[in-house]
This record gives structure tokens, C-alpha cells and sequence, in this order.
């Protein structure tokens, strides 16, 4: 795998997930602490960068009184709202400190939804910077990952999922996801593969 056509996205690697106190945290950090995924994510972006995998920051936010989600009364972004969850300028929001930031890394803003490419720059982004392999990481497995790796596919790039660097809530969910969704639409990897299959290039 060409690290050189290759970019690693993060998907909400934000303190509302990551981190103790954080909305999300305590539904997802079973999964998390299970395969240790933030360690595994911060190693799989310090040696993919070295390579030259080009780094995107992929957070959602919302203004304050979820305007963009007014007609929404049901489902995950409901309970976003309701949880006041991912709004802009707060400190959930902001991209947890556990993944290193560069100044070579690229921010995607304006992420709405589920699938990361729906209402950012993320498709051009990529095209622009010459990516045919598409790295995923993130939150939820079986919600937003899998909503860009759907996409991803779709679009006609080489689509990995890092299993180990993704967390959702029930390890029933993560695994469903890991063993007979992801495999669809991605090569469902673990980051140590994929790591081994950048360096032998």
C-alpha cells in the first residue's frame, strides 16, 4: 500500500467520546478499553505519518441549540441533541488530546451526520491530495464509520476499516460490525496489518 496515496481518517476522536466526562464516554468506553483503541490509533498516526500517510481530522459540531438538527426526533442525532453533546466551542467537542495533531494534518469541518463525505470537503480533500487508499478510524463502528466506509466504496477508493481503532457502544455491536458489515463495503484490518502492509511498500 502506497503510504504516498493513502490517508488515515479520524473520525471524532473527541473528548465527548474519548474522554472520562465526556457525553458519549461511558457508553463506548467498555469497547474502547477492550481493545485499547486510542493507543492504538495515537501509534497507528505517529507511523503512518512518518511514511507520509496524509492525516485528516474528521469531528462533528453543532451550534449551540442544534439548529441543523431541528426536525430530527429520532434516532443517534436526536440523542446528540439531547445530550448536548459535540457543540461548537465546548470542550466535548474538541479533538481529544490521546491523538497527536501536526501541522501537516488536514481538518475536515463541517461534518452534520453520519457519513463523513455528505457535508464536508472530505472528497475533495482527498482527491486533491492524489488518495486512492482510504484509512478509517473512529466513532461509532457501526454508525458514522461505517456510514464514510460505505461512501468510501461507493466513490471508488480502496477502502480500509481499522477495527482495533474503532469503538461503539455494546461489544455485540463492534463485532456484528467487525465480522459481516464492514467486510462488505472495506478490508476490515487491524492496525498493526495495515502498518505492516504501509511499511512494505
Amino acid at each position: 500500500m502506497n503510504p504516498h496515496a493513502t490517508a488515515l481518517v479520524l473520525i471524532e476522536f473527541q473528548n465527548d467520546f474519548t474522554t472520562p466526562g465526556g457525553v458519549f464516554h461511558d457508553a463506548v468506553k467498555d469497547v474502547m478499553h477492550q481493545s485499547d483503541m486510542l493507543a492504538n490509533t495515537a501509534t497507528t498516526v505517529q507511523q503512518a505519518r512518518k511514511l507520509g500517510v496524509k492525516i485528516i481530522h474528521l469531528p462533528i459540531q453543532f451550534a449551540e441549540g442544534y439548529p441543523e438538527l431541528t426536525t430530527r426526533d429520532y434516532g443517534i442525532l436526536k440523542g446528540v441533541a439531547d445530550g448536548s453533546a459535540f457543540r461548537t466551542g465546548s470542550w466535548g467537542a474538541e479533538i481529544t488530546d490521546a491523538v497527536t495533531r501536526e501541522p501537516g494534518d488536514i481538518l475536515v469541518e463541517g461534518k452534520r451526520g453520519l457519513d463523513g463525505f455528505a457535508t464536508t470537503g472530505l472528497d475533495l480533500v482527498l482527491r486533491n491530495n492524489g488518495i486512492q487508499n482510504l484509512v478509517v478510524a473512529g466513532f461509532l463502528t457501526n454508525c458514522c464509520v461505517e456510514g464514510t466506509v460505505r461512501s468510501g466504496y461507493e466513490k471508488g477508493y480502496n477502502v480500509v476499516t481499522l477495527t482495533d481503532c474503532t469503538a461503539t457502544f455494546t461489544d455485540e455491536q463492534q463485532k456484528a460490525a467487525e465480522n459481516f458489515t464492514l467486510p462488505m463495503f472495506s478490508k476490515a484490518l487491524r492496525h498493526t496489518a495495515f502498518l505492516g502492509a504501509l511499511s512494505a511498500k
